[in-house]
């Protein structure tokens, strides 16, 4: 684990890999303090509550999930999480990636297109039960186990919970905007324009910009290239790059800057985060 839980009360958190597993991000943790700031995830979240109560903040309001409750995030969905008792809350969850979620609906031929959830918590025992021992069989190396386990709770999670996305409609003329927004801010990423600069390159108004950025991706742009930066730090930390020039290539200030806001979004330090995909 990140940190070891002595029964007081204290944070803890392991965020890993399991080699056996390809297309699958683990993280089991206890947290009290912690609070995830609004982010979103290139795969889905398959979350299993196992104490206390977690409070995720979504677009339509915010849940409260207690033991037994999965929570189900799709792609791009951004979000906020925080312990909704003083004792905080426990939790294991399942990152699948899209290629995995698609690989066992096509299996099962569950669903056709691409797949989403219809619902962003459920009160469902057995599920939650089956994604705790998909925990416990990749600790223990049980590789057959492990494997056997992630594709039933994933099915178990299409085939109740649901359906193919609907296709995206016509983009809008903001919408637009606000995707060539995203694209820029990408390949710049470690030398942003202010928004002023970037409202002018894309020929519209810097409040107008930041209307369609937020209505497009649930956040404003600075709070989305801070995601997307840890996004990327994420990808050069498993290509082996040091912290230190990660954060510079990501376009944080210095490494503790990229420790802060990596710790918040993923939930473990960078150097905890490399040991887990070491094994």
């Amino acid at each position: 684990m990140g940190k070891e839980d002595d029964g007081a009360g204290r944070e803890w958190a392991r965020h890993w890999r399991y080699p056996q597993l390809p297309g699958l991000d683990l993280l089991r943790a206890h947290y009290v303090r912690h609070t995830f700031p609004r982010h979103a995830h290139e795969g889905y979240v398959i979350a299993a509550v196992t104490g206390g109560i977690e409070e995720i903040g979504m677009p339509g309001g915010t849940l409260r999930a207690g033991p037994g409750s999965v929570v189900l995030i799709n792609p791009e969905v951004p979000h906020t999480a925080r312990a909704g008792e003083p004792e905080g809350w426990a939790y294991s969850t399942l990152y699948p990636s899209r290629e995995l979620i698609t690989e066992v609906a096509a299996e099962t031929g569950t669903l056709r297109g691409t797949p989403g959830f219809t619902t962003e918590m459920v009160l469902d025992a057995r599920g939650a039960k089956l994604i705790t021992e998909v925990h416990r069989a990749a600790e223990a190396g049980n590789a057959l186990a492990a494997d056997t386990l992630l594709r039933t709770v994933v099915a178990r999670m299409l085939g109740r919970y649901a359906a193919p996305l609907p296709a995206r409609a016509a983009a809008s003329a903001g919408t637009a905007a606000a995707e060539r927004a995203r694209a820029l801010l990408e390949e710049r990423m470690a030398g942003p324009p202010s928004l002023e600069r970037l409202a002018a390159e894309l020929g519209t108004s810097p409040f107008a910009l930041l209307r369609a950025f937020r209505e497009r991706y649930g956040m404003p742009p600075h709070t989305w290239l801070t995601d997307a930066r840890v996004r990327r730090a994420r990808s050069l930390l498993d290509a082996g790059g040091a912290p230190a020039e990660v954060a510079l290539a990501v376009g944080f200030t210095d490494q503790p800057h990229l420790n802060r806001h990596f710790t918040r979004i993923v939930g473990v330090p960078p150097g905890a985060y490399r040991r887990g995909r070491a094994g």
